[in-house]
């Protein structure tokens, strides 16, 4: 069980590991993008840690490090004892086998991927403050909440080469992305998208997700929008009074609309295949989940007053769709 101060700290550090004196009923996961420079390589690596009890009481615990493809859809799962993992409380450091993963760079040794990436700019996370501490708000205060999800970076340039399966690969004026989740369980029905490659500005960057909220005795439709463009973070969050008044979702498209404090924000992406990552369900890391790096996604902000301050399309972006979706629709 964390202490109190182990749980402020960690309320303070979202990139840092939350699982310290946590021993079952528990996962963490940092999400890492590589995208080159040329867009025709990106991957996704995804290092973690699980922690279940199986229906009979056997031990589900283990460490893991998985690989997707974006441009191919294919995916690896590489899973080492918990003794193989290390993380640190405090900062973003994270260590599985012979990989790991800091705010300085990433270092990996998987039989797909291989050699060092370093972050040629410094990290841009979410802002932690007193008032909002995070990208969940007030939310990330909550212990008994089932997922908690952390931004360690809505983008930052890379450099450095790496064996992709076995031919070298310059990932040098690349961009990087990294986010995190960690709980007990995914959601039972979620989207969830993100991008920082949109064509109107190249500096700006999507990361955006509805969910259903278990909340006391009874469930929600809980969402967190953050889009940074111009200089500037616009927020769409349940805990800032944001709506969504439109979500559609079928086999070939999600449309979701939000209106907010900062306007009204517009997504149309467009689905495509992607590769199965696995993904935590209480007792193991079973469940299986599509994700793309290839999906494409038109955006259009309208502030306040009306004006248009940003439309364009977000290409190489994360889309997962995944679970109850009509429950997700029809919640409120």
């Amino acid at each position: 069980m964390r202490s109190p101060a182990a749980y402020l700290r960690g309320v303070r550090h979202p990139e840092a590991y939350h699982g310290d004196g946590v021993t079952q009923r528990f996962f963490e996961g940092w999400y890492i993008k590589l995208v080159s420079a040329d867009r025709a390589h990106r991957w996704a690596v995804i290092p973690g840690i699980f922690r279940g009890t199986g229906s009979g009481g056997d031990s589900r615990d283990e460490a893991f490090v998985q690989v997707l493809d974006g441009v191919t859809g294919r995916s690896w799962y590489h899973r080492f004892d918990v003794a193989d993992f290390a993380a640190s409380d405090r900062r973003f450091d994270v260590s599985v086998g012979g990989n790991r993963f800091t705010a300085e760079g990433v270092t990996l040794d998987l039989p797909q991927l291989s050699g060092r990436i370093e972050a040629a700019t410094a990290l841009d996370p979410w802002p932690v403050t007193m008032r909002e501490p995070g990208i969940m708000g007030w939310y990330g205060l909550v212990p008994l909440m089932e997922c908690f999800h952390g931004l360690i970076s809505f983008g930052h340039d890379l450099a450095g080469t790496l064996q992709v399966e076995g031919a070298p690969v310059s990932f040098h004026g690349g961009r990087g992305y990294s986010e995190k989740d960690w709980g007990r369980a995914f959601p039972a029905g979620y989207v969830w998208l993100a991008s920082n490659h949109i064509d109107a500005d190249a500096g700006a960057s999507l990361t955006a997700s509805v969910a259903i909220i278990p909340w006391l005795r009874g469930r929600f439709r809980g969402s967190i929008v953050g889009f940074r463009h111009g200089g500037s973070l616009y927020r769409w969050t349940t805990y800032n009074r944001s709506r969504t008044t439109r979500l559609e979702i079928d086999d070939h498209r999600m449309r979701w609309t939000a209106e907010g404090p900062a306007g009204l924000l517009e997504l149309d992406a467009e689905r495509v295949r992607g590769g199965l990552l696995h993904a935590p369900l209480r007792t193991a890391m079973h469940r299986r989940v599509e994700e793309t790096l290839d999906a494409r996604v038109a955006v259009r902000h309208t502030g306040p007053d009306g004006t248009v301050l940003l439309e364009g399309t977000a290409s190489c972006a994360g889309l997962e769709v995944f679970g109850d979706l009509a429950e997700l629709q029809a919640l409120r």
